[in-house]
């Protein structure tokens, strides 16, 4: 078991910033044509908010923005390691892209992420994929003007050192959503659950300094955006010169933010202080995503997560006495190696004993490297299916069953554009971040409207203005 130790935060020099800031200006001295970047991003929203920096610097760069690989100039995959499926999808991304470079020899394909930062990973994309012109992991983000550069003196460059990464402030960042935005408060993770990969390709934890994440969230509000989530791996393990229910309490002070989220919540370190924070605030939602991963013990116990099923149960009684309409999220893992039926059935009281509105419901991915990759398993896979298929038939009639309680009633909406699968339809949130679709114009987006609620749907909600 890997020992827990806290890490000092360290920053990037304002001189290594400025150096990366140079080389940004080398790259838009460069005579490129057309200057078209896709960048797609795979997993959490911290590495979305990762790709909001990478389009930043790229702005910077003189680059324009397309969906479109075969518009593209650069290509920048951001990838995941969280789990196997997402690194197959990048490699059968990445091996198409080989017809691409043959009909267009100037483009330039770079792969960067918590996927990267695994040596075996590097290795294979260097070994046989030779049309990749730039691999940096997650701790080499900043340079990225000077690999970019680099791999424009045709240059193949392979960035992905292991070590604690430091804190990069001062990097552009691109906001893409005008109504909603990501703000990291931490990096890494010192937990070391014996499943999880993160702390091995993001590091050991850092925090920001307050002033940076305050700073931030004001330049965020100011541009616009009214409503921010505050990201870390485990938010409540910050200490940037303060606890997390401290920092919240100072953002949730910001003028004009009118909605606060915060994820991801590690049970062994949720304070009654940072819900009693939450209650006190009116712009923090009512909203809580706290993983419990496991229902039995014993599993809890394997997997390395510090806290018993009773524990997790006193902290769900702790916060709905303080927000008594909290909506509830988690995630939970299927069919980690050595859980029996009867441990499973744990997890499924627990799912029936709290009532999630909603589940992030996982099947055991091994993840080479982790303590649980080594670990003796008898359940088959259809064992694992079939228990998957009872824990998604239990969620959908509990969030079902919640979600039809909200008909007829009235709640703020912050609209957030049109619909994705529902035509002619616009979507927007209630604080309790519920999923609502209604007709209106696109016109509305980042307003807030009442709208009552008219019909339940498993996942979502349907309304009408009131």
């Amino acid at each position: 078991m890997a020992e827990n130790k806290n890490t000092k935060s360290q920053h990037i020099s304002k001189q290594e910033i400025d150096r990366q800031k140079q080389y940004m200006q080398q790259v838009a001295d460069l005579s490129l044509t057309g200057r078209m970047a896709c960048v797609q991003t795979y997993g959490c929203q911290q590495n979305e908010n990762d790709s909001r920096r990478i389009c930043g610097m790229l702005k910077e760069m003189g680059f324009m923005f397309t969906d479109d690989l075969n518009q593209a100039d650069l290509i920048v995959f951001n990838t995941c390691a969280v789990r196997e499926n997402a690194e197959l999808k990048v490699y059968g991304k990445v091996g198409a892209l080989k017809h691409h470079k043959r009909r267009k020899p100037s483009l330039k394909i770079a792969l960067c992420g918590c996927m990267t930062q695994q040596e075996q990973v590097a290795m294979t994309i260097k070994r046989k994929y030779p049309h990749v012109d730039m691999v940096f992991g997650t701790h080499a983000l900043y340079r990225f003007p000077e690999i970019l550069y680099r791999s424009y003196q045709e240059e193949r460059v392979f960035e992905t050192e292991s070590f604690d990464g430091a804190i990069a402030e001062d990097l552009p960042i691109l906001r893409d959503n005008p109504v909603k935005a990501g703000v990291s408060v931490m990096y890494g993770c010192n937990n070391f659950c014996s499943y999880c990969i993160v702390p091995y390709v993001r590091g050991r934890e850092r925090s920001r300094e307050k002033y940076d994440v305050l700073k931030e969230v004001r330049q965020t509000v100011e541009s616009g955006i009214s409503e921010v989530m505050l990201l870390g791996q485990n938010v409540n393990s910050y200490a940037g010169g303060c606890d997390f229910a401290d920092l919240l309490s100072e953002v949730a002070q910001t003028p004009g933010l009118r909605r606060i989220r915060f994820m991801t919540s590690h049970p062994k370190d949720i304070s009654e202080k940072l819900v009693r924070t939450m209650a006190e605030f009116p712009n923090i939602c009512n909203q809580l995503h706290l993983p419990f991963q496991s229902g039995n013990n014993r599993v809890l116990q394997v997997m390395n997560r510090k806290y018993t099923r009773e524990h997790y149960l006193e902290l769900i009684t702790m916060v709905r006495s303080y927000l008594p309409d909290v909506v509830l999220s988690s995630d939970v893992i299927v069919g980690f190696p050595g859980e029996t039926d009867a441990e499973f059935e744990d997890t499924l009281s627990l799912v029936e004993q709290v009532r999630y509105d909603s589940l992030f419901t996982f099947i055991y991915s091994k993840r080479h490297g982790t303590p649980a990759a080594t670990m003796e398993d008898f359940a088959t896979e259809e064992d694992k299916s079939r228990r998957f298929g009872k824990l998604l038939d239990l969620q959908n009639r509990i969030s079902r069953e919640i979600n039809e309680s909200y008909v007829g009633k009235t709640f703020e909406l912050l609209i957030e554009g049109a619909a994705k699968h529902e035509k002619a339809m616009l979507a927007g949130r209630t604080e309790g971040n519920k999923l609502v679709h209604l007709k209106g114009s696109e016109e509305l987006t980042g307003q807030y409207i009442n709208v009552t609620i008219t019909e339940a749907q498993t996942w979502s909600l349907i309304g009408e203005r009131s």
